[in-house]
């Protein structure tokens, strides 16, 4: 779905850069509004012919290819390099807006391909409107991870390899002589984590007066882990750029939408759900377990089948992290782990680890659902059911990458079903049960039907067990 939040236009959207364009050579000119003409065709045919098919059928986007963007040659190289071809839902959508120079308010699941999605029209302005001279950013991108930055920095360094674009990450985790000499040299395109990013500016070290676009991905996650305030100081020391673009894996739950409407002028709404093939790609399905015991064999069972070759394992505390990896490793199964106050070395040498094939198995917390870009997972296991079922969402989109397919195993006890069924709801489909036949589950499956409401016999267990911890507080005081 594309739509226009706001139906006011701006003057000065229609020239974003009286600047560049002022210093610009005649022919360039000429091949610029060749261009510029050929995309606004590219948005009408979107608007009047491929995206009404989208809504209605589901089917595929009608973009066959990335060529019919009109974009730079060695744009077009370094996707072919990589042998992306046709464009994903989101992409399809996106691309032709944000060559037009509007801002956006995008939405689409984790794994459809949103950092191509922004990373082309942010390149793509840079190479229409070289500069004479080097500088400081042109193109700021925010990440709420260090991971996700690096992933996003491997990806515009793939599609700037010929163009001779400088692409550089600020994150926490590295010391500030690694920085300093960013800061001296040029730069084109700097991907960011806030917190670090923002310390920077406060010191002067860091100008912001040369980004003319700024781009926030991940938005709910940024605002999920406490950087809203931080993010808008940001767009308010970037206050001179041209366009922003802001992507999101979920609008709902949270105050995306609120905070769009504060650093946003005018943006065109994106909302680009997966596509039927798409969507196939990840096989579902869900393992019900008695307690943990029987939770830990299910998985110890599975990771030791042949299937299974590279694997993510989602729990969702740290400490568990640790006790599962632990467990692992008594039964014979080589893994590494990653979760959130591990230092950079040692969330670098877990990738490592796991991309070289030293371990097939990698244990996370939700730390790596947004942020890690691993080829080729085969199976992504939730070993804990995750809090909300966006969160879900993101997890299994570390599967299914670049074109593959993937597998989405939930092991799920009692207590997680009220939470499974939300999940379905939430993707809109159903997720298929399966049994191995010799860790048969010995319990009955909870009845859903009361609501996750406990039953009789539950309340009074509950109830004596809550009665004797009262005795025992009051003796103690006496």
């Amino acid at each position: 779905m594309t739509k226009q939040i706001n139906t006011k236009k701006t003057a000065t959207k229609k020239n974003r850069t009286p600047t560049a364009k002022s210093s610009a050579t005649k022919n360039t000119l000429i091949k610029i509004d060749k261009r510029i003409d050929a995309q606004e065709n590219v948005i009408d045919h979107l608007t009047t012919e491929v995206l009404p098919i989208v809504q209605n059928s589901s089917e595929e986007n009608e973009t066959k290819d990335f060529s019919a963007f009109f974009l730079d040659e060695s744009i077009i190289l370094a996707l072919e390099k990589k042998k992306f071809t046709k464009p994903t839902t989101i992409q399809a959508k996106a691309i032709p807006e944000g060559l037009a120079g509007k801002d956006i308010l995008g939405s689409a699941p984790t794994g459809t391909g949103k950092s191509l999605a922004f990373l082309i029209p942010a390149i793509q302005h840079l190479v229409d409107f070289p500069r004479k001279h080097g500088g400081p950013p042109r193109v700021l991108i925010l990440a709420p991870t260090r991971e996700l930055a690096n992933q996003i920095a491997k990806e515009a360094s793939t599609l700037t390899q010929t163009n001779h674009l400088d692409v550089t990450t600020i994150t926490g985790g590295v010391s500030y002589v690694n920085h300093a000499e960013i800061f001296s040299t040029n730069q084109d395109i700097v991907i960011a984590t806030p917190g670090r990013l923002l310390q920077y500016i406060k010191e002067e070290n860091f100008d912001c007066r040369a980004v003319e676009i700024l781009i926030l991905d991940e938005a709910d996650r940024l605002l999920d882990m406490g950087f809203g305030q931080d993010v808008e100081v940001i767009c308010a020391e970037t206050r001179w750029r041209k366009q922003t673009m802001l992507f999101s894996a979920t609008l709902e739950g949270n105050d995306v939408e609120k905070f769009a409407e504060r650093v946003l002028t005018d943006p065109v709404f994106i909302e680009a759900m997966p596509s039927r093939k798409e969507k196939k790609k990840i096989i579902q399905y869900y393992y019900r377990a008695d307690d943990y015991s029987h939770k830990l064999n299910l998985l110890v069972y599975l990771l030791k089948s042949d299937e299974i070759s590279k694997t993510i394992v989602f729990v969702k505390t740290r400490e568990r992290v640790h006790s599962l990896s632990q467990a692992l490793t008594s039964a014979g199964i080589t893994n590494c782990y990653l979760e959130g106050e591990l230092a950079q070395v040692k969330r670098e040498e877990a990738i490592k680890r796991l991309n070289d094939g030293r371990s097939s198995v990698l244990v996370a917390t939700d730390v790596a659902a947004r942020g890690i870009d691993i080829p080729n997972i085969s199976h992504v296991i939730n070993f804990d059911m995750p809090r909300t079922a966006d969160v879900f969402l993101h997890r299994i989109g570390r599967t299914a990458r670049a074109g593959k397919k993937g597998s989405a195993i939930s092991l799920v006890e009692a207590h997680d079903f009220l939470l499974l069924k939300k999940v379905e709801r939430y993707i809109g489909e159903e997720i298929s049960y399966r049994v191995i036949s010799e860790l048969r589950p010995k319990t009955k499956e909870p009845n859903i039907k009361n609501g996750g409401k406990p039953s009789k016999k539950v309340k009074k267990i509950r109830k004596e067990t809550a009665k004797s911890k009262s005795t025992k507080r009051n003796k103690k005081r006496k």
